[in-house]
């Protein structure tokens, strides 16, 4: 439960601002001040006169450089306040909190798909990848033929997809962005939730199918195949072989079924789009707890989006489970700093105007409130993006903040299912894996409620505890696991959001 006055919330004895919990007006008071601004609801007042150059504080954290002289009582938003990088002092596994781990016979169970390789899906997809944009739409006619009526007799098939994508040529055939397409390509095709694979590729392309075969020792099988339009004689016969395929593969795949199996095959990405000031308040620490029940049960929670992560990974790298640990994501910031600086850019170009129109100021305020995703457990991995997980726990996966590059990534990596926090209302979907809403705010969830599995604003409106909405976050993805469809699964969300991260020059 969020204490604070009628009026705003202050988060810690140390802030010097406090939070709007609705629309303040000029002259109400708050926090035992007059308001000389009208203040939005979700943004920030100032608790005293704050100099300027002075520190504005909110989660007893920096977010921000007065650009000029606030007045207590006044709105603090962009207007008079200035994005300061990050200059930490870094400390590294200082404060490890190791989980109370559940005994495995303790832990619940989700009925889920047990793969040959000990993996487990929460669906039965079968998918067509590109290796080229040039194949995209061989796959995208091979997937529209198998349609609700066509696959009806399959009851154990969720569906066929195809993730297409715009790259794969004009780019070098090694480095950053081939490694990472690569790694995508690699974390579909063995993905748990993904029973059968069509790889489709143009022939001549960068990205070459045999590459990625000899690279990571992949061979076929019935369940995972290969072509290209030159080999196959064009487009139209391409198209009729890969329907000739997956009509092979639908049998097969419908005799698989769901079993019981423990919790500990869950991998869940953490992701929040469309955050608004409410984010790090109600439903990114409700989330976090969430993924602490995650952990405790041998599962694993990954947190990605670097660049919302600035200004709060120094409390990432406390928890490092090594120091090593600690000083791979470290490498990952100082890489982002030079990625911006390259393309010149600036990591506070994040937040985004939705942002800024919730109450979120700078990046370093998002990414306090953002971090809060992760929860209370020990960092014990950083993955580049889409490197598949080994470990268990919680860890971070370098990925931008941009959400579905930042998903592909976290599904690529192994998540089966996604959880994804959003206070302005993101409506998003990601096959393979199952993509939970969970909402900041009462009033966004219930305009939104179609769109919505979970309303955090309970914290505020109902006075639930972030353990509440957390167990509650916990016990759905369990259901959606089994099974239950997710409220982006039911409007028919996630076959355009598989969106590899384009790294480096396009040529």
């Amino acid at each position: 439960m969020i204490s604070g006055e009628k009026l705003t919330v202050k988060l810690n004895n140390n802030d010097n601002v406090a939070t709007a919990l609705k629309d303040i007006e000029i002259g109400e008071t708050t926090q035992g001040l007059d308001s000389i601004n009208k203040i939005p609801k979700g943004h920030k007042i100032a608790l005293k006169k704050i100099s300027k150059g002075e520190k504005i504080i909110k989660y007893d954290q920096l977010i921000g450089i007065a650009s000029k002289e606030i007045s207590a009582g006044e709105h603090v938003h962009v207007n008079n306040t200035d994005f300061q990088s990050t200059d930490h002092d870094y400390e590294f596994s200082t404060s490890i909190k190791l989980p109370n781990m559940i005994e495995p016979k303790n832990r619940p169970t989700f009925k889920g798909y047990k793969r040959p390789n000990g993996k487990v899906g929460t669906r039965n997809y079968i998918g067509i990848l590109t290796s080229v944009n040039c194949s995209a739409t061989a796959a995208k006619n091979i997937a529209e033929v198998f349609t609700k009526e066509k696959l009806s007799k399959y009851k154990n098939v969720d569906g066929v997809v195809s993730f297409t994508h715009g790259t794969g040529c004009g780019m070098a055939d090694s480095g950053d962005g081939f490694d990472a397409l690569q790694r995508v390509l690699l974390g579909y095709i063995q993905h748990p939730n993904l029973a059968g694979i069509l790889l489709i590729g143009l022939g001549c392309e960068a990205n070459q199918i045999k590459f990625l075969l000899d690279a990571f020792n992949l061979h076929e099988n019935p369940f995972f195949k290969t072509m290209t339009l030159q080999d196959m004689g064009g487009l139209r016969k391409t198209i009729k072989a890969g329907i000739e395929c997956i009509e092979d593969m639908l049998p097969e795949v419908n005799l698989i079924e769901r079993t019981d199996q423990s919790v500990e095959h869950l991998s869940v990405a953490l992701q929040c789009g469309g955050s608004d000031a409410w984010s790090g308040i109600t439903s990114n620490p409700s989330l976090g707890h969430a993924a602490d029940l995650i952990v405790k049960n041998g599962g694993t929670a990954i947190l990605a989006e670097t660049p919302e992560i600035y200004g709060a990974e120094h409390m990432l790298t406390r928890r490092a489970i090594t120091p090593e640990v600690g000083k791979k994501l470290v490498e990952r910031i100082l890489w982002w700093e030079d990625y911006v600086e390259r393309n010149r850019g600036s990591l506070n170009n994040n937040p985004s105007p939705g942002n800024k129109a919730g109450g979120l100021t700078t990046i370093l305020e998002k990414s306090l409130g953002a971090a809060a995703k992760g929860g209370t457990t020990p960092l014990n991995d950083v993955l580049l993006y889409a490197q598949q997980a080994e470990k268990k726990g919680f860890l971070f996966m370098d990925s931008p903040g941009y959400d579905p590059a930042s998903v592909t990534g976290q599904i690529a990596s192994g998540c089966n299912v996604v959880t994804f926090t959003t206070g302005r209302g993101s409506c998003f979907g990601c096959k393979p894996s199952p993509s939970i809403k969970i909402a900041t705010n009462t009033d966004m969830f219930d305009k939104m409620e179609e769109d919505m599995d979970v309303n955090a604003g309970k914290v505020i409106t109902e006075n639930k505890t972030i353990e509440d909405v957390g167990q509650e976050i916990f016990d759905l993805i369990v259901r959606v696991a089994s099974g239950e469809k997710s409220k982006s699964e039911i409007q028919g969300l996630g076959d355009l959001e598989f969106v590899p991260w384009q790294i480096g020059a396009t040529m």
